[in-house]
Formats: structure tokens, C-alpha cells, sequence
């Protein structure tokens, strides 16, 4: 073997030997591998956290992120059975759910949003206020058509069609449904007692269409005549879908918007994680809008695989710190500083 050649190949063993060394030295996060995360769950909050993946590609394109909107029962329940690394939910989980998570939970609120009363009444343009009682007693089956008298009262001047009121609801299990309901039950006392109940999947009136999801429920009332139905605010913006003006704990009517829907959630000391979700049941502020919540990702205390628990933490502080604004043309409303510091508390209460 000729002297040059020997050098060159000397030359290259030495070069493999230092970059294993250097490797060895620096770690997975000089060299990051390749990291594939599942999540699934809420189907309200599946507008911003695709978002949140599209633009966290560019930021981290060594992690690859799916995201199933498959409502947030389906999606905790996946999380339980450790299908996915993460779940969406528009509720928080019980404590037994949790109790049965072998690698422990933890809650860290992302978003939140309004729900809004999408309707579809052909011919009027005029917008359609809702008292807080008269929008109860709709879902509660007991006002059954739009020229109902107690709906006129509400909106003099307005020709109201002599209509059946057609109910269009979630199927699947649904945050969106807990929430509302709980609302519901919040400002009609009988709620429960009539049988209506509150939760992720209830018994509504007969004659109520069902959809999976929030896009299905806004599509079927887009083309039902009659139909008002109840989605996060965004899904019925993006069909262009005419929605309630809602009367608030303090009497007053107020649309859904960025801003009521921060004017609902704003506090300036917000209450301890566990009761963030409760404290969004029925907003007191004049300019509130009335139907808000939190909504929430599961997450591991402890990720057997520390590159994928420190990829699924990575990602979410970055919606909490960088994300939150791609939620207000989507029609989310980003979280107030002082919730994004609970947020981060939870969040670094998982495992390292």
C-alpha cells in the first residue's frame, strides 16, 4: 500500500473515531433521532393543535406528530389503553381514570374556547337572541318550534318561522357535550331532574340528529332547516354559520367573539388547577360570554422512552409559549399569562 493511500486511510479511521467520540460526548440532543408521537382526543381543540403541528415542524422537523380528532373520550380512552402519548379533553380526567394510567397523568390546560348555538332558520337574517332560560329549555326538548312565544318575546320585529326546532347533538363521547351540559344544569336547577343528565354522552330529546364531532355537527345543521346544535366557535365560523346571541349571568346578550370569550375567562388571580375547569361553568361579568371552557392535554408523569416524554413536553410548552395566537383566527382564545404559568407548573411536574 502505497504512503498517501495509508495517510487518507488513517486519516479517515480517525475521523469515524472522533465523530463516535464526539457523539458518545454530546448526547442525543447534538444528534436528535428521529421521534414519532400519537395524540388523539377533542375534536374542539383539533383546529389549533393541527395548527400547533404544522408550524412545530419547522421548529423540530427530527419530530413527527399525528393528531386524531376523535373526540376527547375516545381520545383519554386511547391514552388509558397507551395507544397514544398524549390525549385532548375538554374535561379533566376523574381520578379514577387516572388511577388506572400506569405511568400517571398529568393535566396541563392548552386552549381554551366558546361554545357556540349554531342554527339554521332560512329566510331570517336578523340576528336571534336567546334568553338564558328559553336556549335551556330548547336543548331540554320542552320549546319544540321557532315562532314559540317566549323566542318572539326575545326578538320583536323578527319573523320567525313556524318551524320544528330540530335538535343536532354529539354521538360520540364529547368534552364539548360535558361542557355544555354542565352549563346547562348550571342555569336550569331541573336539569338533571328531568332525566337530561350531564356528561361526555346524554339522553336528549327524541328527534335529536347526532354527529361525530364538531366539523359533522356544523355540517348536518348547514344543511337542516330548523336545526340549532352546539360546537366549539370555530367550526360553525368556518361554514359561516349564523349563532346565537346568548344572555349572560348578568343579564345581558352578548355574541360570541375573541373578545367576550376573554372577558369570560379573564381573572387576576386565576383559581388552583383543579378548579380552573369550574370556574368557566357560568361567567358573572357583564361582557362575558356566557358557554367558555378550558380545554386540556393528558400527559405522562413518566414516558419509559425519555426521548419521546421529552419530545411530547417540548412540544406542548411551545404551544403554550409560542402557539397561543394561532388560536384567535381559528376562533380560540388564548390563555391569559397568569393560566399559561399554571400550565407550566403542571407541566414541569412530569418526570425529567
Amino acid at each position: 500500500m502505497s504512503v498517501t493511500r495509508l495517510t487518507t486511510l488513517n486519516t479517515l479511521v480517525a475521523t469515524l473515531w472522533l465523530g463516535s467520540l464526539l457523539a458518545a460526548l454530546c448526547g442525543p440532543s447534538a444528534w436528535p433521532a428521529e421521534t414519532a408521537l400519537k395524540g388523539a382526543g377533542s375534536t374542539f381543540a383539533s383546529l389549533l393543535y393541527k395548527k400547533w403541528i404544522e408550524a412545530y415542524r419547522g421548529a423540530a422537523p427530527s419530530v413527527s406528530i399525528t393528531y386524531d380528532s376523535v373526540g376527547s373520550g375516545e381520545g383519554i380512552a386511547r391514552f388509558m389503553a397507551g395507544a397514544v402519548d398524549f390525549a385532548g379533553s375538554d374535561v379533566l380526567m376523574s381520578d379514577a381514570e387516572m388511577a388506572k394510567v400506569h405511568n400517571g397523568v398529568v393535566m396541563v390546560p392548552t386552549t381554551a374556547g366558546m361554545i357556540a348555538l349554531a342554527y339554521n332558520l332560512p329566510g331570517v337574517k336578523a340576528e336571534l337572541k336567546l334568553p338564558r332560560d328559553v336556549y335551556a329549555d330548547i336543548f331540554a326538548g320542552v320549546i319544540k318550534r321557532w315562532d314559540d312565544a317566549r323566542i318572539r318575546n326575545a326578538n320583536p320585529g323578527v319573523a320567525l318561522p313556524h318551524l320544528d326546532i330540530v335538535l343536532v347533538a354529539r354521538l360520540d363521547a364529547s368534552g364539548t357535550t360535558a361542557v355544555f351540559t354542565e352549563h346547562l344544569a348550571a342555569i336550569k336547577p331541573n336539569w338533571r331532574q328531568l332525566g337530561l343528565g350531564v356528561g361526555k354522552i346524554i339522553e336528549l330529546p327524541t328527534g335529536t340528529m347526532l354527529a361525530s364531532g364538531s366539523e359533522s355537527l356544523a355540517a348536518r345543521i348547514k344543511i337542516s332547516a330548523g336545526a340549532i346544535g352546539y360546537a366549539e366557535y370555530g367550526f360553525p365560523k368556518r361554514l359561516e354559520l349564523p349563532m346565537a346571541i346568548l344572555q349572560n349571568k348578568a343579564g345581558k346578550f352578548v355574541a360570541p367573539s375573541a373578545s367576550s370569550g376573554q372577558v369570560a375567562l379573564a381573572s387576576p388571580t386565576p383559581p388552583p388547577l383543579k378548579d380552573l375547569a369550574a370556574s368557566a361553568v357560568d361567567p358573572t361579568a357583564p361582557g362575558a360570554y356566557p358557554i367558555v371552557t378550558y380545554s386540556w392535554v393528558a400527559i405522562n408523569r413518566r414516558y419509559p422512552d425519555a426521548a419521546k416524554g421529552t419530545a411530547v413536553r417540548e412540544f406542548i410548552d411551545w404551544g403554550l409559549s409560542r402557539g397561543q395566537n394561532d388560536g384567535v383566527a381559528l376562533g380560540y382564545v388564548p390563555l391569559a399569562t397568569n393560566v399559561i404559568s399554571l400550565s407550566k407548573q403542571a407541566l414541569g411536574a412530569a418526570d425529567l
